[in-house]
């Protein structure tokens, strides 16, 4: 299978409406593309857990995730469940962020999430960071909204088993959750791995991509 690549990726958004949804999401592709990319500027923005002991938990996690890279990092205090009533609210801040940054590659919730935060954030985020390329993560859970995705990002075994480590050592708050273990990350994973003949991947959805096929041409 032919991999598109990002020759000039210099910033990433990271969009979630709670804390550990990105790790979860994207954790793999973001151990991958910091680590190759040490210059990377990584700009994250969590709509809930502000004030609270998730924030610190995701600091924590984002920081190691994106290591060598610096996260600039802001965590909201709106209501867990109850976002599609504050849709002004989640409205303005992915505006305010695309107003800080214009980056290159952009990390959010897919369109088809059952869950409610999540799906509102996948829906506002394209109306404002319009020129992007979006990927749409998916997050392990009972709602059983798992799709058919359209991108891959192959991990290693030694990220997999990285993004497993990290999410355990990072989100305690979480470990009471029967869906959240080792098993079930690595499970999804080497699953997703299977789809596209590598051991373990990360899953995307993508609605919109742009191409530039004589880019490059000799």
């Amino acid at each position: 299978m032919q991999a598109l690549t990002f020759p000039r990726l210099r910033s990433v958004a990271l969009l979630g409406a709670h804390c550990d949804d990105l790790a979860i999401g994207a954790g793999g592709a973001l151990l991958t593309l910091c680590a190759h990319r040490p210059d990377l500027e990584v700009h994250a923005l969590v709509l809930s857990g502000g004030g609270t002991e998730r924030a610190a938990e995701e600091q924590a996690a984002l920081t190691e995730f994106c290591a060598p890279a610096r996260v600039e990092l802001t965590v909201l205090d709106l209501p867990d469940g109850r976002m599609p009533a504050h849709w002004n609210a989640v409205k303005d801040a992915v505006t305010a962020l695309r107003g800080r940054v214009t980056p290159d590659l952009v990390f959010a919730p897919q369109p088809a999430d059952r869950h409610q935060d999540h799906r509102l954030l996948a829906e506002i985020v394209p109306t404002v960071f319009r020129d992007q390329p979006v990927l749409g993560y998916e997050i392990l859970k009972w709602d059983g909204d798992l799709g058919q995705p359209t991108v891959y990002q192959p991990l290693t075994e030694e990220v997999a088993e990285a993004k497993a480590d990290l999410l355990a050592k990072h989100y305690p708050s979480q470990h009471g959750r029967d869906w959240y273990s080792r098993d079930a990350f690595l499970g999804l994973a080497r699953l997703r791995g299977v789809q596209q003949h590598t051991r373990y991947a990360e899953a995307f959805y993508v609605d919109k991509l742009a191409l530039a096929l004589g880019e490059g041409a000799r």
